[in-house]
């Protein structure tokens, strides 16, 4: 099965494990694991909160948008997008065509807990940063929802039961016998 899965990507608010489950999840399938912020900072030489600072939001996000391109048509990887990569028209086309995506749907209270003292992430360099969380996931979530072939709660359990739950999921996703991907939306 593991051969005949197409790349994996995984999409969520930030602080939903994007990261800590896609390389988990990438050492489990034998693939390489890539982090899409990541990636943009090695691509430019600077450090996402740096590119905000002298480009803006919408500088960023044209950085994403080529950035998506290019590896979602890597073969056999396993990608962690950052939380607002599916704002993007394009980037929810390129996911969705281009593998399975996975939704780590994470709680507000999940992500407060696990980005409260992450100095790293511009969007939360906010006075409250609780009400920035809840209102991009209140824009978020439909989008994500939108792109995803399979939606995993995040925040209740352990990443490596977590990992062999989505392992079940995928199995259970994508049939060896037919290349054609079906959704399974909990």
């Amino acid at each position: 099965m593991v051969q005949e899965l197409p790349s994996v990507f995984l999409v969520g608010p930030m602080g939903a494990g994007k990261t800590t489950i896609g390389k988990l999840l990438a050492k489990q399938l034998g693939r390489t694991f890539v982090d899409s912020d990541w990636y943009i900072e090695s691509q430019t030489g600077a450090d996402i909160a740096w590119i905000f600072a002298k480009e803006g939001e919408a500088g960023f996000r044209e950085r994403e948008t080529r950035a998506i391109d290019e590896l979602t048509q890597a073969s056999q990887i396993v990608l962690a997008t950052g939380g607002g990569a599916v704002l993007a028209t394009e980037n929810r086309e390129f996911l969705r065509q281009r593998g399975i995506v996975v939704y780590l749907n994470a709680p507000v209270d999940v992500q407060m807990a696990r980005t409260s003292k992450d100095k790293s992430r511009p969007l939360l360099q906010q006075p409250n940063p609780r009400k920035i969380l809840q209102d991009l996931y209140s824009i978020r979530d439909p989008l994500y929802r939108q792109v995803a072939h399979i939606i995993m709660p995040t925040g209740h359990t352990y990443p490596r039961h977590m990992v062999s739950q989505l392992m079940q999921q995928l199995n259970a996703f994508f049939d060896c016998t037919d290349t054609t991907p079906k959704d399974n939306k909990e």
